[in-house]
This record gives structure tokens, C-alpha cells and sequence, in this order.
């Protein structure tokens, strides 16, 4: 079992950012291309004859027109507004308007079907105004998916639960996703500022109770870089993720959706990132993703692939 984590006494405290920083300029390496073609346009009506949401184009993902046009979308349930207001985030924030859809499980289950998805990733957002905080959403939403698509492996990116009772998690844990991911998203001593719902420790511990409840299952968490971390730092939560036995790293640039967002510090060079993931795969990661334009949700389904293997090739059961 992974050890209990430890609080440490002092952290490196991360680099004020002033009031009148100039934004950076978008490098070459950040550039991409608007979504066009066929197959972004009938993956966009799926989702709308379906009446689904993703968070492709609620987050602003600058891989849309690549995932997209390949038939891949992550959806996200529980509504379009979220109750956190974490600064780096272009979901809208408020008070969500409606319960939630029991219907949209089925849809959901329905869309991964009809673009006959291999593996699908399920994201939300935060509900903190459910008792369980979305959990038997998600229990019933990987249910329906498993039923209708028996073949697709199912990713999920889930809230931290905080204001809820140990059950959530086992809820859907239960529900046996081939993937769990929760985003650390950034450096403990930024969260005051971008992610001031949130805990640093406990969404640590809560990928931690995952891999204690079910060890089998490959748990997952990224974080950006550009807010204004300094390189230790970001070691330092290497670490603190392998103490929580997280399988898999992903870490791409922040980008400010709008002005009245976090600012740019800084883009990240892609030698930088090529660093990064030499360092994560030396601290024992079953599967590294860290380049610019690396999401969550970017290539999922290849990345699983390849998790699966990394980890049965450690355990002495690859085919040869």
C-alpha cells in the first residue's frame, strides 16, 4: 500500500507575480489550427443531437479541432456551470440552475456508441450543491457506457468531493472506470490563488484511497506549468504523487482563456517539458505526458494504451 502522506513544514513559496507584468507573447510552439473539417462537424452534431456538453469547448482546449476531427470528445457532465471559481478555468461559475439530468447518463452512453469510441474520458463539474457531490452521477454514467459500448475502456476526471462523506469516492470506485483521474492542477503554494476551493492534500489523498481501495486501478493527475511555479516545485509534486502512487503524469502549458483570468507567467520551452518528463520517468511513473499543448483528456485513449502495457510489462505479463 502507498505510504501515508506527509505534510511537510515549509514549502518553497512560489514567485509573486506584480500587478503590471507585461502578458508574454504566444510562442510558435503554441499555436494551433481552428477546428475544421468533416469529422469535427459530425462529432459536433452528436454532441448536439444528443444535448451534451464538453469540456473541448466549455474549457476553451486548444486541441479540439485535432480530438475532434478524429471522432474524440470529452464529455462533461452535471450541467455547464460549475460552483468552484478557480481563476484558470473558462467554465462559467455560479449557482447551477437545474438538478441533475437522470437522462444524461443514457445519452451520454449513447453518443460513445455512435462514434464507436474505443476509450472515452468523462469529466464534470464541481457540484458542490449535491449531497454526494455528483458520485452516483458518475457511477450510473460508466454503468450506462459499459452496457451500451461493453468494449470501451472509460476514463474519468472527477471533482476533489471535499464537502462530501468518505461514500462518494467508493461510489465511484465501485463503478470499476478503467482510469481515475483528479487534477492537481498546479503548485500547493498557488492554490490560495488559482484553485482557492480546493486542497492541495486532499485531493492527494483522495487518489490515494483510490489505489487503496481498488489497487488494480490506474489512477491519474496533471498539473500545468506558466502560473508562476518555479521548477522545484514542480518536483516536489512528482514526488508527492508517487508517495500517493499515482500511475500517470500529465503536465501541459497554461493558457489564459480570457483577461479577467489568471495571467501568463511565463511559457514554458518545450526543452523545459522534455525536463520534466525525464525527471517524472526517473521518479517511477507508469506513463508521462508533458509537452505544451498536453491536456488531460489529449491522445487518452493511445496514453491508456500504452499505460496497460507499461504496467503488465512490470508485472511479467507482456506477450511476446
Amino acid at each position: 500500500m502507498p505510504r501515508d502522506l506527509k505534510i511537510p513544514e515549509q514549502r518553497h513559496p512560489e514567485k509573486a507575480r506584480r500587478p503590471d507584468q507585461v502578458q508574454p507573447k504566444k510562442p510558435s510552439w503554441i499555436r494551433v489550427k481552428a477546428p475544421v473539417g468533416e469529422g469535427y462537424r459530425q462529432t459536433a452534431k452528436i454532441m448536439r443531437d444528443h444535448k451534451l456538453v464538453t469540456v473541448c469547448e466549455e474549457a476553451g482546449c486548444p486541441n479540439v479541432g485535432e480530438c475532434w476531427s478524429q471522432g474524440h470528445a470529452t464529455m462533461m457532465i452535471m450541467g455547464e456551470v460549475c460552483t468552484r471559481a478557480c481563476t484558470f478555468c473558462n467554465i462559467a461559475t455560479g449557482k447551477p440552475p437545474e438538478a441533475l439530468d437522470v437522462f444524461e447518463p443514457g445519452r451520454v452512453a449513447d453518443a460513445v456508441a455512435k462514434l464507436g469510441l474505443n476509450h472515452v474520458v468523462v469529466t464534470s463539474v464541481d457540484r458542490d450543491d449535491v449531497a454526494d457531490g455528483g458520485a452516483e452521477h458518475f457511477a450510473q454514467t460508466i454503468r450506462a457506457i459499459r452496457k451500451r459500448s461493453p468494449a470501451t475502456t472509460i476514463e474519468i476526471l472527477t471533482p476533489d468531493f471535499i464537502r462530501c462523506g468518505p461514500d462518494a469516492l467508493e461510489v465511484v470506485v465501485a463503478a470499476r472506470p478503467d482510469v481515475f483521474n483528479h487534477n492537481l492542477e498546479t503548485v500547493p503554494g498557488l492554490y490560495p490563488e488559482v484553485r482557492p476551493g480546493a486542497r492541495y492534500f486532499h485531493s492527494l489523498r483522495l487518489l490515494q484511497r483510490v489505489k487503496e481501495m481498488d489497487p488494480s486501478m490506474f489512477t491519474k493527475s496533471g498539473i500545468m506549468v506558466g502560473l508562476g511555479e518555479d521548477r522545484q516545485s514542480v518536483l516536489q509534486v512528482m514526488d508527492d504523487m508517487r508517495a500517493a502512487d499515482i500511475d500517470f503524469l500529465t503536465i501541459g502549458q497554461y493558457l489564459q482563456p480570457t483577461p479577467k483570468h489568471h495571467r501568463v507567467d511565463r511559457f514554458v520551452t518545450p526543452d523545459e517539458f522534455a525536463g520534466y518528463e525525464r525527471a517524472a520517468w526517473g521518479k517511477g511513473f507508469l506513463m508521462v505526458s508533458a509537452t505544451p499543448l498536453t491536456r488531460s483528456s489529449y491522445h487518452a485513449g493511445d496514453d491508456f494504451a500504452r499505460l496497460r502495457a507499461e504496467r503488465d510489462k512490470r508485472l511479467g505479463l507482456a506477450i511476446t
